[in-house]
């Protein structure tokens, strides 16, 4: 996700320094350049020789260090950056930047740049709490820095609170969407994901093998590209992406039915990318069944509500994308449901292909419409999810 992209990663002196270590390796993996500023104090808490080990670049570390380049360093940087990012971020250098003093390598490459900043503070949470950082904090955001707020927990120091380094997973997750394209802005988008359970009796259910890996990936990627999320979703263990505008968990059938009901009429975009259990046995043992007592069971099933058709019908000049999990006739069963359900277009797989059914990290999907259809390459869930979201901006053009 950040292939050729160069990350200017400023360090500076909180305990929490060691983390960048991880930090740069993680960037390098998503395949950025990392080039590194470290700060005096930085480097009394981390070796510049472990940074420069894993970038693979040298480490800026002083104002008049002699260097092997012939340009004048912090202006090469500031050039050179597609995005700075400070990670730690101490209350010493939110100060510096906010009030305008460049004494040092870092806050002079911050002052020089015209690359998107963003802070992730690091420190005690008195410090993190003092109104003078907040108060620096809310300057510079108004002058479009940006901030990760710190997590909560407990500090090095022992106290608990906020000001424990943002996790690193988050931090590249909002350097990602910092140099994605915003052409979404300001969609409101409800994506549904998972599977859902019919309860048989209290310890055993009805259900079937859906992560929800692609629905989460489709609310990441309109987040990354400026979108208001809603994720539906039914059980499963993936942790939701940063930002949604709301995370509504459910169980049955009848709960997803009820929790995109609610909120349909408020979106512009609506995505059904979850697996809801078509059936629900007709009778709940409200205790267990025990199997000493019943040497076989049979369990009788009814029809739950389509989801997919009772939005569709109510749709309005909403768009509504639907997903075909197909084992056979792929493309006639497709386009059966893009008309019965009143769908935009339908992204249709056979969940019995190598690479492509439930639980995988790949797909290889045909985009259904009704006058057309286009076979995709396989691609991650990601890639995907960014493909079916370039039509849902395409049909949007079209209505506006």
């Amino acid at each position: 996700m950040l292939q050729g992209k160069t990350i200017v990663l400023g360090i500076s002196g909180g305990i929490a320094a060691y983390k960048a270590v991880d930090l740069a390796s993680r960037m390098i993996k998503q395949g950025a350049r990392v080039r590194v500023i470290m700060t005096s104090s930085a480097c009394k808490l981390i070796q510049p020789i472990t940074l420069q080990s894993i970038t693979g670049e040298p480490v800026a570390t002083g104002m008049f260090d002699q260097s092997a380049r012939w340009d004048i360093e912090h202006i090469e940087l500031a050039s050179a950056a597609d995005l700075f990012l400070i990670a730690p971020a101490t209350y010493n250098i939110i100060g510096k930047v906010a009030r305008g003093i460049a004494d040092d390598l870092l806050s002079t490459t911050i002052a020089a740049t015209n690359a998107p900043v963003i802070f992730a503070p690091a420190m005690n949470t008195r410090m993190y709490e003092n109104p003078i950082l907040q108060a620096n904090i809310r300057e510079l955001q108004e002058l479009d820095y940006s901030f990760i707020e710190p997590d909560v927990g407990r500090m090095a120091c022992g106290t608990e609170g906020a000001g424990r380094l943002a996790e690193n997973e988050r931090i590249i997750e909002e350097v990602i969407r910092a140099l994605t394209t915003k052409d979404l802005p300001g969609m409101r988008l409800l994506v549904t994901a998972g599977p859902t359970r019919e309860h048989i009796d209290p310890v055993r259910i009805m259900t079937n093998p859906s992560t929800g890996k692609m629905g989460f990936a489709l609310a990441q990627a309109a987040l990354r590209r400026g979108a208001q999320v809603t994720l539906i979703s039914g059980p499963t263990d993936l942790r939701p992406p940063w930002g949604l505008q709301e995370m509504v968990r459910v169980e049955t059938t009848g709960e997803m039915l009820e929790a995109v009901g609610e909120r349909c009429l408020d979106q512009d975009v609506l995505i059904k990318a979850a697996a809801p259990m078509d059936y629900r046995p007709a009778e709940t043992y409200t205790m267990k069944v025990k199997k000493e007592q019943q040497a076989e069971m049979a369990v009788a099933l009814q029809r739950n509500e389509d989801i997919l058709e009772i939005i569709g019908r109510k749709k309005g000049d909403r768009i509504l994308v639907g997903f075909a999990a197909e084992t056979e006739n792929i493309l006639d069963n497709a386009r059966d449901k893009l008309k019965r359900k009143y769908l935009d277009f339908i992204v249709a797989n056979d969940v019995l292909a190598d690479g492509s059914g439930f639980a995988a990290d790949t797909n290889q999907a045909i985009l259904v419409f009704p006058d057309a259809h286009e076979e995709l390459p396989p691609l991650s869930k990601l890639d995907l999810a960014h493909r079916i979201l370039d039509e849902v901006q395409k049909l949007r053009r079209e209505i506006k």
